[in-house]
């Protein structure tokens, strides 16, 4: 420390400043200026070389004319005279006025017509180059001094902070260190300010501490600056220490101690500080408020960033850009676009014009939403304001015509962006790949690689993902593999997730999984994206080994804290079957959203819990949780299991007069399946024919469901005739429909469609991690003799199922007809053993199966002791010492 604060006696070596190139010399080649002395303006002669003198190049300076100054040195050159250095200094002070370096230039190479030269001379030089934007020939002349002053090293300082440079200022602080100069009180805020802008702590602390040797320690603008360094660096205990100690505290101050806390998240210690600053009489100023306003919105309390607004309104403080653009930004970056797009109006309203940040929140608002007009509304403001030139409005726009499906109007502000940066190229041809325009897409991509904006891994990803959603995945597995010999771009977690996501899109499920297992074996770290692909893809039966697998996966990497993995958990675990373990994941999150609410009790009720399900709502109404759209589905759903038709009924009622939800097709829905369910069909169509919306597939379905369970052959038929209207190419209804006419007589109608191709029944079971495959009657497979004696002899011991008024209509053929059923095969593989007989058995079936394997199933549970769970084109099917959770309904 001592050695930072007493004077160096050494000097580093300067280069001289070489003569040649600097001074002016006098030829016969030089052109005499025309330099006006007298109103007659006319040239001057060899003859006639009137006396210019200092006062004379003072006076043109001070009215402007410092291009006429400059050639009148070339005339006092001609004359061997010189010019005093104040003189000079005042030449290049006009350039720094005008802002005028290539001026500057010209007097720098007359700088051999001084009469001396000092320090001051070459400092003032170092300044104009600085001032003027010149910082190489800034450098270049202060690298040339002989002797450095502090005012010299306060030039070259300022014009790196002036250009944001502040590592190099802080680098000069220390070289200025070296050279015996110590900073004053004028320019230590500067290195300061460079300390807390770079993070640098350190240096600050020992800025602090040269600060009480010196005895500036006093000077406020001093101590701001030292308090702004610990809190922007986030030394919250050292600010609050010195903050505490400062003899005089003032705007500044407060204002720089409640930054510190803002930044750290410590928003009710910042509001503390707020109020205290009123206490001591120093009352808030404009910036104070922004800084808490700012600091609530992007921390997500927009509400309480709102009320400051409003009380600062009140303290007769008028809110500014500042002001208006913190509050639309963090409206907009926290899902409240709509509330930020109000607010925009209000501001214009309020006659404050928006600058180019707050046109840009404005337009992304606009293209989430995707609301075209208001994104063009905000278009004709930009132009307005002038700030449609501004990159950030540029690449929101493009941004924002792409989302809204205008391609031509994205593609024309692209071409409006002279100065185009890695993002705007981006914007651009991920708007092509989301539209399905990859062909032109891929021509952008490769005149990006032809510009000076190379592609990053935003835009290989974009493309990749473009392909493989559209369609083409031989040609994004391709770029896949170019990216990184071609290209020379890593791939990413985005990668190998656009490839995932692409093929779960497309229904290859297995190819997805594959390229999972593929990333984890060249040690690419998944994240939640990943995770939220790949899970849904095993919320099967046959996959519940692979959900834990990848649960392990989730817990290595540290993702199972993030809510929406943990959320999709619960749902995937009760999909494959495995309902406590969806409950315990469900258990141990600390903040649950609606989601996770939701997800176990749908969860409940796949399962046929309907009281658990029922009981969780109670617990989730209880704690204040307002319940969403696909909560009251689930709960329908309970009350129909649980045949409390009046309770659900009240529910639906209730979306409506209490929550202002209105019901969608999938809670009719429901509906049909709470009234079918205990029998009251006229009910059921009554309520069909009263319905404001259009009925749809699934409310003819569960109707169809609710005839056959019930016996009504004549609006099974209605109801058949309705859904084949819906879904014409439907197998399973053609046949179910020729087994309703054949029953009710209609012979005729059978006949003309016996010649519908009857659905092939499938089913799925794993077993030592290999997924095994059977189809009805499959006489292919060389033990089906063995397992079809074992079916025959399970068969004579399982009761007949009771009919009652049954119709036993089935999506597929009747085992008489077709031979034994894809199910009862994968339950005889594996039951068969009985030393080997597992307590769980897990089967995933294409259609409904019949009345006859269902019974089966239910024998077989309890025969076994074990556990069946078969999963078929309707419902889960949970079967456990001889019942089925579906109660015999499905």
């Amino acid at each position: 420390m001592e050695n930072l604060i007493l004077p160096c006696k050494s000097r580093p070596p300067l280069a001289t400043p070489s003569k040649q190139g600097t001074s002016f010399e006098c030829s016969s080649r030089i052109i005499q200026p025309r330099v006006s002395f007298t109103k007659i303006h006319q040239p001057l002669t060899p003859k006639l070389k009137p006396k210019v003198t200092d006062a004379h190049l003072n006076h043109l300076c001070k009215n402007g004319r410092l291009a006429d100054a400059i050639a009148c040195l070339d005339a006092i050159a001609q004359g061997g005279s010189n010019v005093k250095p104040n003189t000079y200094m005042q030449l290049l002070q006009s350039c720094i006025d005008q802002g005028s370096a290539e001026l500057g230039r010209k007097l720098h190479a007359r700088i051999g017509l001084l009469e001396e030269m000092n320090p001051f001379v070459e400092t003032k030089l170092v300044s104009m180059y600085a001032k003027c934007g010149s910082l190489g020939e800034a450098r270049k002349v202060f690298g040339e001094m002989r002797e450095r002053n502090l005012y010299a090293w306060s030039a070259m300082i300022g014009a790196y902070s002036r250009e944001q440079m502040w590592r190099e200022v802080v680098q000069h602080f220390f070289f200025m260190m070296e050279d015996g100069i110590v900073p004053d009180e004028f320019l230590l805020p500067k290195i300061l300010q460079a300390c807390g802008n770079c993070g640098d702590a350190e240096t600050g602390k020992l800025i602090h501490s040269l600060v009480i040797r010196c005895g500036m320690n006093f000077n406020i603008r001093v101590s701001n600056s030292i308090l702004a360094v610990y809190a922007k660096c986030g030394r919250l205990s050292c600010a609050r220490r010195f903050f505490e100690n400062m003899d005089y505290r003032d705007r500044v101050s407060w204002n720089s101690i409640i930054t510190g806390y803002c930044q750290k998240g410590e928003l009710e210690k910042s509001h503390q500080l707020f109020e205290k600053m009123q206490e001591e009489g120093i009352e808030p100023g404009l910036v104070t408020w922004n800084i808490l306003i700012n600091s609530y919105s992007q921390s997500g309390k927009c509400d309480d960033a709102m009320e400051l607004m409003k009380k600062m309104e009140s303290f007769r403080i008028v809110p500014d850009v500042f002001t208006w653009t913190s509050m639309i930004s963090g409206f907009a970056q926290n899902n409240r676009r709509s509330q930020a797009l109000e607010l925009f109006r209000e501001m214009l309203l309020a006659g404050i014009e928006p600058n180019g940040v707050t046109v840009t929140s404005g337009i992304s608002a606009c293209a989430s939403l995707k609301a075209l007009k208001k994104g063009m509304e905000l278009h004709s403001v930009a132009v307005k304001i002038g700030c449609v030139e501004d990159l950030l409005v540029g690449n929101s726009l493009i941004d924002m015509y792409s989302k809204s499906g205008e391609l031509e109007d994205a593609r024309r502000v692209f071409d409006m962006i002279l100065k185009k940066d890695v993002y705007t190229w981006n914007s651009m041809i991920g708007g092509y790949c989301q539209a399905g325009y990859c062909g032109k897409a891929y021509d952008l991509f490769i005149k990006m690689h032809e510009s000076d904006v190379p592609p990053n891994v935003v835009t290989w990803n974009a493309m990749i993902s473009g392909y493989i959603q559209n369609g083409d995945e031989d040609q994004a597995m391709d770029l896949f593999h170019r990216m990184e010999k071609d290209g020379l771009i890593k791939r990413d977690t985005a990668s190998w997730n656009s490839l995932i996501a692409g093929y779960l899109q497309n229904g290859h499920k297995n190819k997805a999984l594959g390229i999972f297992r593929q990333m984890q074996s060249f040690c690419i770290r998944p994240n939640s994206v990943t995770m939220l692909s790949i899970l849904p893809a095993c919320a099967n039966l046959v996959a519940a080994k692979k959900v834990k697998e990848i649960h392990g996966c989730i817990l290595r990497r540290n993702l199972g804290s993030e809510l929406s993995v943990a959320n999709c958990l619960i749902d995937t675990y009760a999909k494959s079957g495995n309902i406590v373990y969806a409950q315990t994941i469900f258990q141990g999150i600390s903040s649950k959203d609606i989601i996770s609410w939701n997800s176990l009790i749908a969860g409940y009720v796949l399962h046929g819990c309907s009281d658990s399900a029922l009981d969780l709502f109670d617990q989730m109404t209880k704690m204040g949780v307002k319940p969403s759209r696909g909560t009251f589905l689930s709960i329908i759903y309970a009350f129909s299991l649980s045949g409390m038709v009046d309770k659900g009924k009240q529910v639906f009622s209730s979306m409506m007069e209490d929550y202002q939800i209105l019901p969608g097709l999938e809670h009719h829905s429901a509906m049909i399946d709470l009234l079918g369910r205990s029998g009251k069909l006229g009910e059921a169509i009554e309520f069909i024919e009263d319905m404001a919306i259009e009925p749809d597939s699934c409310i003819w379905a569960a109707l169809l469901t609710a005839s056959k369970i019930h016996g009504n052959i004549g609006l099974a038929i209605r109801a058949g005739e309705c859904l084949l209207e819906l879904e014409p190419s439907n197998f399973s209804i053609h046949q179910q429909i020729l087994q309703m006419y054949a029953l009710s007589g209609k012979f005729e109608d059978s006949e003309k469609r016996s010649e519908t191709k009857q659905p092939l029944g499938c089913s799925w079971i794993e077993a030592k991690n290999i997924v095994h495959t059977f189809v009805a009657d499959d006489r292919s497979r060389p033990y089906f003799d063995f397992l079809h004696s074992w079916i025959e002899n399970v068969a004579r011991k399982v009761k007949a199922p009771d009919q009652h008024d049954r119709l036993f209509i089935e999506e597929e053929e009747k085992e008489e007809i077709g031979g034994v059923h894809s199910e009862k095969l994968a339950l005889a593989f594996a039951l068969i053993d009985p030393s080997c007989a597992p307590r769980s058995v897990r089967i995933v079936k294409n259609l409904r199966m019949c009345g006859d394997c269902h019974g089966t199933a239910k024998f077989l549970s309890m025969l076994y002791s074990c556990e069946i769970y078969l999963s078929d084109s309707k419902c889960l099917h949970w079967f456990k010492n001889g019942r089925c959770s579906c109660g015999d309904y499905w």
